[in-house]
């Protein structure tokens, strides 16, 4: 358990991948909200 380990959080953000134990974000760099078509 430690960075080499792809199984935990850690390990997943070193080797900078996603998974159950670190899972991506769902596009929350947009915060805008949308506007309203009348």
């Amino acid at each position: 358990m430690g960075r080499g380990d792809k199984r935990t959080a850690k390990g997943k953000r070193f080797a900078g991948s996603f998974g159950k134990s670190r899972p991506a974000k769902k596009k929350a760099a947009t915060k805008k909200k949308a506007a309203k078509k009348k």
